[in-house]
């Protein structure tokens, strides 16, 4: 990759289709909107209707060219899971990117009773991604980039009581524990992906300290509005923008000669040009990462097929 890569190293996307999860605002939102100025046809996958249709006018407004929808997807219900795959069922997918998340939540339970942010942030791009596979199978270098974060390094998964059912339940761990998921499952697909001789490259990023609304969002759900303010002004102060942030994603999905298993983020850790990031030696662990692709195949009902022309079994 270039040694600053920006967002003028992006290749020409024309004729390719990308979905981007969390596309509403945000890393999501950046990382949509540059995919869609190089030329790729682009689906942005969105939790809330109202904002993603907003999302998508303003896109429309920035790039009057750009090809671009919307359809909504909730990664915290299975069901809704399912019904985005079925209703886009794409013959060819170049780039799905699994960038949606929750942070530091108060303690909830998804649709189907798994803790929120390991439901959200890894079980429902895992049954996305299992569900999407015949079309990335299908696509010649096609890319899965899912979107983990520095803050993995607070703690490895837990397999024995990932739904908090008999552990105190504390929301920096969870979130924790869901991006180092997030980086196993980035291992375990890059190793069944190759064994499988499959032209499909798994990567992820993360996107050091950037301003979004995720940081927020959980001390708003509880009223602490002292703590929201606090939170706001360190992203004013310290937190880079959001178009810095969504760098590594989009270096991921679109820089030539990308490692399989790549882990990339800020070179500075939390800010800076898109480089290779710091990786906690558990999230290559080779009996975790399977271990919990097993688990999380029970979890979701979803299971994948890397054969040739196969369909994804549900």
């Amino acid at each position: 990759m270039a040694r600053r890569w920006n967002t003028s190293h992006i290749p020409d996307q024309t004729g390719r289709l990308a979905v981007v999860t969390g596309a509403n605002s945000g890393l999501g939102y950046v990382t949509a909107r540059e995919l869609a100025r190089r030329g790729a046809r682009v689906v942005l996958a969105c939790r809330d209707k109202d904002r993603g249709a907003a999302a998508v006018a303003r896109l429309h407004s920035e790039l009057p060219a750009s090809d671009v929808e919307l359809r909504t997807l909730d990664l915290a219900d299975l069901a809704s899971v399912r019904a985005f795959a079925e209703d886009l069922a794409p013959d060819r997918l170049d780039l799905l990117i699994n960038n949606a998340g929750v942070m530091a939540l108060p303690y909830r339970r998804t649709a189907d009773g798994f803790e929120m942010q390991f439901g959200t942030n890894h079980l429902g791009h895992f049954a996305l991604t299992g569900l999407l596979l015949p079309a990335l199978l299908a696509t010649p270098g096609s890319r899965v980039v899912t979107v983990s974060s520095g803050l993995h390094a607070l703690a490895d998964v837990n397999l024995t009581d990932p739904h908090y059912a008999s552990h105190r339940y504390r929301r920096w761990i969870a979130y924790g524990r869901s991006k180092s998921a997030n980086l196993l499952f980035t291992h375990e697909l890059s190793a069944r992906l190759a064994r499988a001789g499959a032209d499909v490259l798994a990567v992820a990023a993360h996107p050091g300290y950037a301003a979004t609304n995720l940081q927020t969002a959980g001390v708003r759900m509880e009223g602490r509005s002292r703590a929201e303010q606090l939170v706001g002004l360190g992203n004013r102060i310290f937190a880079q923008p959001a178009e810095a942030g969504a760098l590594p994603t989009l270096c991921a999905a679109t820089a030539p000669h990308m490692k399989p298993d790549a882990f990339l983020g800020p070179q500075g850790g939390l800010r800076g040009a898109p480089a290779p990031s710091f990786r906690a030696p558990w999230t290559r662990n080779d009996v975790t990462s399977e271990l919990l692709w097993t688990a999380s195949e029970e979890m979701t009902g979803v299971t994948y097929d890397f054969t040739p022309q196969a369909q994804t079994r549900a």
